[in-house]
């Protein structure tokens, strides 16, 4: 670590979630490696889930005053989001939020390196950064080649120490990317649609394993290389891709506050259970027989296996079990509406469609 972060420069700012890297010494460990290679840092800790727009703020104001040669996140998805925004941050000429209305194009960036403790969002292989503005109550991502990781430390042992309830939760994650580039209009990227079927197959069979256990090095090995290789573009080569759960998901994030992957285990089934119709080619039912070995597939028989898949990992299903009721949910499709106009490539949704899948999610 301390060798490849020495190639970007002496001055590193250390990103890091709520402390338990301190408590299960991966932050000895990083920083005794930066301190053998003589490298300056400065620390920016307590990131939490669904990272916000003022942490961001606050990294750009140290990475400035630090001079900063590389932004190095140890954590998880949000750790690596906040690093990203704020490496690409560095060089806004104005308001931060702007780069995430894509009203400021993102032209410079100091590199970025992590140190991986969640297999969840493959943040650490890929172009894509999430932060929640509170104030304004949304969640938006940036997108650039720019922001990439440098490099990524993967040790599985250092996700050991994740509870059963993130671990669930990072399952859900990556299965979410992979149904969001499966799901597709799309038919003739076979070998595309082969790979992301067998990835799929190792969440169903390892995530149990790894809630079970969360020293079981198998598993944990397997779901840290799965959470990259979800979304680090190889699983929608040749494709339209989807993402209009991610958008859905994304409102519920930024209102209540939802573990990113809690909200997919409610609104997955409810997607599928809508655009049901327009599965011309039967992905449904050929989910359903390979992931969970079922004679002849349905795409209510899939919907009913994942959701108990769901509660094997003891996840959620429907959004009245985390107390969420309808109030929101015309606000909410309006947000989304006015941000991307119609969503989904799989099928086109429009604020009646979001509406009608909150519901179904009830």
């Amino acid at each position: 670590l301390g060798k490849e972060a020495a190639k970007y420069g002496s001055k590193i700012l250390l990103v890091y979630g709520g402390g338990s890297i301190k408590r299960n010494m991966i932050f000895e460990s990083v920083v005794r490696e930066l301190e053998k290679y003589g490298l300056e840092y400065k620390e920016l800790g307590g990131i939490s889930p669904n990272p916000i727009l003022q942490r961001v703020k606050e990294g750009v104001r140290l990475a400035r005053e630090l001079k900063t040669d590389l932004v190095l996140a140890v954590g998880g998805g949000s750790v690596i989001d906040t690093a990203k925004s704020i490496a690409a941050g560095v060089y806004a000429t104005g308001d931060i939020w702007n780069m995430f209305l894509g009203r400021e194009p993102i032209t410079r960036a100091l590199p970025v390196g992590t140190v991986l403790t969640l297999a969840a969002t493959g943040s650490e292989a890929n172009e894509h950064a999430v932060i929640t503005n509170e104030g304004e109550k949304r969640k938006c991502a940036i997108h650039s080649e720019l922001i990439i990781p440098k490099f990524s430390v993967m040790d599985p042992e250092y996700t050991f120490t994740v509870s059963p309830r993130q671990t669930a939760a990072g399952v859900s994650d990556i299965m979410a990317h992979l149904f969001e580039q499966y799901f597709s209009p799309d038919t003739e990227a076979v070998i595309t649609d082969y790979l992301t079927e067998a990835v799929l197959r190792l969440c169903v069979e390892m995530g149990p394993r790894a809630f079970r256990d969360g020293r079981d090095m198998e598993a944990r090995a397997n779901l840290m290389w799965a959470s990259t290789v979800a979304l680090n573009g190889l699983m929608g080569l040749g494709k339209r891709t989807d993402w209009s759960v991610h958008k859905l998901s994304h409102e519920l994030s930024a209102r209540y506050g939802m573990v990113h992957g809690e909200t997919f285990s409610i609104l997955y089934p409810a997607w599928l259970r809508y655009v049901a119709e327009s599965d011309r080619d039967n992905r449904m039912a050929r989910l359903e027989c390979f992931l969970f070995q079922a004679s002849e597939g349905s795409s209510k028989g899939l919907v009913e296996k994942l959701e108990a898949f769901y509660r094997r990992l003891q996840l959620p299903v429907r959004l009245s079990e985390r107390g969420i009721g309808t109030e929101q949910f015309e606000e909410m499709a309006s947000s989304i509406i006015d941000l991307y106009g119609t969503i989904g490539a799989f099928r086109s949704l429009d604020y009646n469609d979001i509406v009608h899948i909150y519901r179904l999610a009830l």
